[in-house]
Formats: structure tokens, sequence, C-alpha cells
């Protein structure tokens, strides 16, 4: 069930009643450049087909050659770290098997850091427009 307040949207369960968006950043290996066309079309369908699979919600999405932003609504019953540990790793395990190459390049595809930031300190439209913006930097 979603519940909506203004533009921040509500989920709710059994006995929980959330909103809870991030702004999640990660980068490839060694910050290659190596998310170009057609890898980012298809680094995007994978992050977008495991949405109810893996419990997250994409709000916004952009691919930059050398890291991807995500905003994802997610229930906190699950954990964030987790989700994006998820989302990495099947998507390094899928990609790296569908383009050979990126084995020969890379020891493994993202690195083990990543950026997450709940959104809350600026509204959610903010944070959309940014990302949505990313590709005229």
């Amino acid at each position: 069930m979603k519940l909506e307040q203004s533009s921040k949207p509500y989920h709710s369960s059994h006995s929980l009643v959330y909103s809870c968006q991030y702004h999640v950043i990660w980068c490839p290996k060694y910050r290659r450049s190596i998310l170009h066309e057609p890898l980012a079309s298809r680094l995007k369908e994978l992050i977008e087909d495991k949405q109810s699979d893996y419990g997250y919600a994409v709000l916004g999405i952009e691919i930059m050659p050398d890291h991807v932003h995500l905003l994802l609504d997610v229930n906190p019953q699950l954990g964030v770290v987790q989700v994006v540990g998820k989302i990495k790793g099947y998507t390094a395990h899928t990609l790296r098997a569908e383009y050979p190459w990126l084995k020969k390049r890379l020891p493994s595809l993202w690195t083990r850091s990543k950026f997450i930031s709940s959104v809350g300190a600026v509204t959610l439209d903010v944070v959309q427009k940014y990302i949505e913006n990313q590709k005229g930097v």
C-alpha cells in the first residue's frame, strides 16, 4: 500500500509506515570510465529489473561514464547498505558475464565503497533534478 502526503511517498506494511529515500553513488574499480553505451543502458535495465526482488524503488537514475547515481526508496527493515550491496553484486556478476572484456580490464567491476545520503535536508524534487542534470555537468 502506498500513501501520499505532499510529494513524499509513504509506504505501509502490517506494522510499519515509512518513507526512506537515499541518494546513492558508486564507481567502477579505479574509477575507470567504462559505463558508456550499451553498457550504461544494460546497467540501468538490471537495476530497474530487481526492484521488487530486492525491495527498493528507483526514483531517479543516471549512469555517468565513471560513476552511478541512484535515488532509491528503500524499506528500512531491509537496510539500504544491504540493498545497495545486492544491486552492486547482481549487476557486477551479470555485466561481467555479458561483457567478457570487463574481466580483462578490471579485477572486480565495482569498488567496495559507496556514498549513501538520506534525502531529508533538501526536498526530494531537488535531488531528483540534481540526478537528472548530471549528464549536463
